[in-house]
């Protein structure tokens, strides 16, 4: 159905320089998004479109693209902010008992509705998510974005050593299952397979040669792991593998590093390891609430911008304890602060939409409101609650606004989330 969306509309061209580099950015006032079949049709001001569709108005709030997610655990929604000491204490203590669950069809199935509930009422339209080892999560994910007409990202954790017996495959069936679920769900619809090691400390040498072997068949996936999260993660990656220079040289020997690998965390790197990252486009994704809250360590976002690594920001649901982008964006401020650092708001929008699909390699479909892109689309309050209401009395700009949300916003502030064009609460 064809409509037209007012408001004030917001929408990145390209990386802000600084907070006050607006022409990095369309913000149109009084502004309208024309969609038709599920795509954005046209851009403008309201007075240049009025009267080409139906309207509806969401004056006087933000028109932005949906946010995107790029790292994140399908089957830790149960298990978030469980008490542990430190990462790996987590995983054996509550990840990988919850993550024995998603055998069951039923269970697997409920739980990736209440996902993607979720997902949408804080405005995450696209996510590339980790399922469990069992392909039975994948089907039951992939099946519940199929329904929503999301355009979402995600794949069988390969893990053959370091868990539980239920939680293992083989190097060979790790292989098999994976390339069964691409033939079955890759380019079906909006959905795009990630090839899913989920850490080196899980997977033996024969499982990593098997992911790096699906990427040299499947030129263009997506692959999704973990690198450098923990000191005591970088102390036992050594010892599995003696001879690797480093642990991102792990990733490096099987023929998993590229512009289309994504690398959660990266925190603990080494200069070798960043040159490396940079040299391939190997995307290293900050989680900001999961590393604050397993005590992991601080990002060196702009460490790493200038040593020309990519950079990406996302939830790590369930490590990480918020679903919302916003309240990644307001952690991931205040993590640079203790690095002596100011992430920008508009940075940080950017980021979260833009950016992401940037580094994903989608800003053909998503992340912007550009005419002929996916009509993934959050409207924003930032006068949501009373406290962020009576803050935005004294406000008197964008970026002002922008901060106000990243810092006091949560699900609240999201007015509404259309799924290619259609309001996602039809869906639910």
């Amino acid at each position: 159905m064809r409509k037209l969306l007012r408001g004030r509309v917001l929408s990145f061209n390209r990386p802000p320089e600084d907070i006050e580099d607006m022409d990095a950015l369309t913000y149109l006032e009084d502004g309208a998004v024309v969609i038709d079949a599920g795509l954005i049709a046209q851009i403008g001001s309201y007075d240049a479109l009025k009267g080409t569709a139906p309207e509806i108005d969401h004056r006087p709030h933000l028109i932005m693209p949906g946010f995107i997610d790029p790292h994140l655990h399908f089957p830790q929604a149960q298990v978030i902010g469980s008490y542990a000491a430190e990462l790996l204490d987590w995983l054996n203590d509550h990840t990988f008992p919850e993550e024995m669950r998603f055998d069951d069809p039923d269970h697997a199935a409920r739980i990736a509705k209440a996902f993607f509930d979720q997902l949408l009422s804080h405005g995450t339209t696209t996510a590339m998510a980790f399922c469990t080892s069992s392909p039975v999560s994948v089907n039951a994910y992939f099946a519940q974005a199929q329904r929503r007409s999301m355009r979402m990202l995600g794949g069988k954790t390969m893990m053959d050593r370091n868990a539980p017996e239920g939680l293992c495959d083989t190097a060979q069936s790790g292989y098999d299952d994976s390339k069964a679920l691409i033939e079955t769900w890759n380019g079906l619809d909006r959905l795009n397979y990630a090839i899913t090691p989920r850490f080196a400390i899980t997977s033996t040498p024969a499982q990593l040669e098997a992911a790096g072997a699906l990427l040299a068949e499947f030129p263009d996936m997506h692959m999704q792991t973990h690198l450098s999260e923990n000191r005591a993660e970088i102390e036992l990656t050594a010892e599995l593998f003696p001879n690797a220079r480093d642990y991102l040289d792990v990733y490096d020997r099987y023929g998993l590093l590229g512009p289309k690998s994504f690398m959660g965390h990266a925190i603990h790197l080494s200069a070798r390891e960043r040159a490396l990252m940079a040299e391939t486009g190997t995307v290293a994704v900050h989680c900001p609430t999961s590393n604050l809250f397993l005590g992991s360590g601080l990002f060196d976002l702009f460490g790493l911008e200038e040593a020309g690594v990519r950079t990406a920001v996302a939830t790590d649901i369930g490590g990480g304890t918020s679903w919302s982008m916003l309240r990644t964006l307001g952690e991931a401020y205040k993590i640079q602060q203790l690095r002596h650092a100011r992430l920008n708001p508009l940075k940080s929008f950017y980021w979260a939409t833009r950016g992401n699909a940037d580094a994903l390699g989608m800003t053909a479909q998503i992340g912007t409101l550009e005419a002929g892109t996916e009509a993934d689309i959050v409207v924003l309050d930032a006068g949501a609650t009373p406290a962020m209401a009576l803050r935005m009395e004294r406000v008197r700009t964008l970026p002002q606004e922008l901060f106000v949300l990243q810092t006091m916003g949560d699900d609240r502030s999201v007015v509404k989330t259309y799924v290619a064009g259609e309001d996602s609460s039809a869906t639910a």
